[in-house]
């Protein structure tokens, strides 16, 4: 199989998600791709001080610096594309903000606009700790807030709000060693990947992570017959389901409904079987609140639940 390079370059770096947008590089099932992404923001330098930010690759750019779109050879709708996230290392430098913009959650929580709070960080890869100006210091958990193919619908489409085909998920849990599937809703799929976080907590609750470049080496599939028709994972610890939408309650709904289906097939249940086997071992965890819409992901851990059989204890295969 093919091994690909990708640069923040011109043509390649883009800031919306769109099925007219012209790829950038065609790839066969099981090739690998080396991307370098910049920052959410598309910063060109690291800030000089906390906040004092630089030039960006897209001035007055709309959304995240994204580096694609990714043409998939026989992926095609009905088909859902799987990304290897095989090493992800970030760049030596990050920023996380807080108090820089306004919402009724900014509100809520008496965060004022006026005093803005820029960390900036320190990142050590191969140590795996960050440390900021203030200095506190964290372990690196590093992933991609953005991994998304295009939708079906013409037009372009914030990289703002996750949605049905993936994007801006800002899952802390899709680490190295994690797959994520995505369904496909256009020929080629055209994947785009970007906006890398050091580390972030579930919720991403100022509405940003430590945000820096990165270097991710992904490896792509295709599947033919992926198990579900929305957005599910597995990590290095388990099995996640997302849901998204304006809504909580809806998107807690629709992370579980999404796992019972995987559930049943995993083990051969019914669906209210499935759904007294979650309530024991599965995990609604809200994934984010700063895109516009809420994300819930369930979480099934690998070691939460094993079949028994004549004695002896396992647990299911990995898809």
């Amino acid at each position: 199989m093919a091994h690909h390079f990708l640069e923040p370059t011109d043509g390649v770096v883009h800031d919306f998600f769109s099925r007219a947008l012209a790829p950038v590089l065609y790839v066969d099932s099981g090739d690998t791709v080396t991307v370098r992404s910049l920052d959410a923001r598309g910063h060109l330098q690291e800030p000089e001080a906390p906040g004092a930010f630089g030039d960006t690759f897209l001035p007055g750019s709309r959304g995240h610096a994204l580096c694609g779109p990714i043409f998939v050879r026989s992926a095609r709708p009905g088909t859902a594309v799987a990304v290897h996230l095989v090493k992800l290392t970030p760049d030596d430098w990050g920023w996380t903000l807080a108090g820089d913009h306004e919402s009724a959650f900014m509100d809520c929580l008496g965060i004022p606009t006026d005093a803005m709070v820029a960390l900036h960080w320190r990142l050590d890869s191969e140590s795996h700790v960050g440390t900021n100006n203030l200095g506190f210091s964290v372990d690196l958990h590093p992933f991609l807030g953005v991994i998304g193919v295009a939708p079906a619908e013409e037009g372009e489409h914030s990289t703002t709000p996750p949605r049905y085909c993936g994007g801006n998920i800002d899952c802390k849990d899709l680490v190295q060693g994690s797959v994520l599937y995505l369904p496909v809703a256009v020929e080629g799929a055209l994947l785009s990947v970007g906006d890398g976080h050091a580390r972030q907590g579930d919720g991403e609750v100022s509405g940003t992570a430590i945000e820096c470049p990165m270097t991710t080496e992904l490896k792509v599939s295709v599947v033919p017959d992926p198990v579900l028709t929305t957005p599910y994972a597995t990590t290095p610890s388990g099995r996640i389901t997302f849901g998204f939408d304006e809504d909580l309650n809806e998107a807690s709904t629709a992370a579980l409904n999404a796992m019972l289906t995987w559930m049943e097939q995993l083990f051969t249940v019914s669906r209210t079987e499935a759904l007294a086997l979650a309530s024991a071992v599965v995990d609604l965890r809200v994934t984010q609140v700063a895109n516009g819409v809420w994300g819930v992901h369930a979480v099934l851990a690998d070691d939460a639940l094993r079949v028994t059989i004549d004695g002896q204890s396992g647990s299911p295969s990995a898809t």
